[in-house]
């Protein structure tokens, strides 16, 4: 593998000190780049073009030709593990992903296999080998998973929800049935992960978009174990280096210390989090990686680089921080004020 060229993405997920504040962001290989629309309707669909890998590579890599981003992430989907347990995913147009077996009963769990990533998802690590080659040292690559709570909502209600109402019922009514999906799922993403990082990723991040859905001790119990069981499973140190990992729960802002707890090297926040608060709860243990509302972006110039200052400016002097959003950035964003952000983040790190 080629040295790594810029490696200010990883010293800062160590705390280690670093000349500027690194910056990327979630779902920065995305709809809101007209290169990646082309690229996309030259696919087909969005499954074809995560499953050829030259075309994941080129979408990957195109947000590195306009922005100046400290790491690239590998351009896939949080739901190809349901799709190779085979519950056949799909996309409709306006809609987000469904799935054609969605997952209900005992049988359905027993009827499930842990994913072998070897076998059932070798575009993932293919993509992930080009990748790695084609940045040649440039910066690193992230790869990442959903959180086995976030892929279990999909896969028991079919679809993305708004209240969760199956996934729920059965935590409350059949918690041992959800136990057992989660512990395949939680098995599932250790294979995954750790196949990513073999193929070429350098740090891994789990996202669990829907854990800030459940109460307090749900939390715990369905969603923090078992990343803590994955990140307990992780290479931690592959090729040469450490390989850091991050967690993200969307409105996990109540739970900081016991995220930390897990093992892990960062933690993603959400908008809602102030950054100041969460540094002193937990700045001594982990870094941080946000946090900006991805909504901002539609404001002007001025308004974004405040926006990029105040957190700047809430997180304080110091290593351990990662610019990034407080969650994917949307489709309807202009890209020039995405190089406004960027800059921004340059120029407050500076100073």
């Amino acid at each position: 593998m080629s040295e790594l060229k810029n490696d200010r993405f990883l010293k800062a997920l160590m705390r280690q000190p670093v000349d500027r504040t690194p910056v990327w962001m979630m779902r920065q290989a995305g709809r809101y780049l007209p290169e990646y629309r082309a690229v996309r309707s030259q696919a087909g669909d969005f499954m074809s073009l995560c499953k050829n890998t030259e075309l994941a590579c080129e979408v990957t890599l195109q947000p590195l030709e306009r922005y100046e981003m400290d790491a690239a992430i590998l351009f896939s989907d949080i739901l190809t593990i349901p799709d190779a347990m085979g519950l056949g995913l799909y996309f409709e147009t306006g809609e987000g992903p469904k799935f054609h077996k969605p997952v209900r009963t005992e049988a359905d769990i027993d009827a499930l296999e842990v994913v072998n990533t070897a076998s059932d998802l070798v575009y993932v690590t293919d993509a992930v080998t080009m990748i790695r080659r084609e940045l040649n040292g440039r910066v690193p690559l992230i790869g990442f998973s959903g959180s086995p709570w976030t892929l279990a909502t999909y896969m028991i209600e079919g679809q993305s929800s708004r209240d969760f109402a199956r996934a729920k019922t059965m935590l409350y009514t059949q918690p041992e049935l959800m136990h057992k999906l989660l512990d395949k799922l939680a098995l599932s993403v250790i294979d995954y992960l750790n196949a990513q990082i073999r193929a070429g990723a350098q740090a891994v991040q789990i996202f669990d978009t829907w854990g800030g859905a459940l109460s307090h001790a749900a939390y715990s119990e369905f969603s923090l174990a078992y990343m803590e069981k994955i990140v307990a499973g992780l290479i931690r140190h592959y090729d040469g280096r450490d390989v850091p990992v991050i967690l993200f729960t969307k409105g996990g802002g109540l739970w900081l210390e016991a995220m930390a707890d897990s093992g892990c090297n960062a933690l993603g926040l959400d908008w809602s989090m102030d950054i100041a608060a969460a540094k002193s709860r937990v700045g001594d243990r982990v870094a941080l990686q946000g946090n900006m509302d991805p909504a901002a972006l539609r404001a002007d110039a001025k308004t974004i680089q405040r926006q990029v200052e105040a957190i700047m400016q809430g997180f304080g002097s110091g290593s351990g921080h990662i610019f990034n959003l407080g969650h994917g950035i949307t489709p309807d964003i202009d890209p020039d004020h995405v190089k406004v952000f960027v800059d921004a983040v340059h120029n407050f790190s500076l100073k």
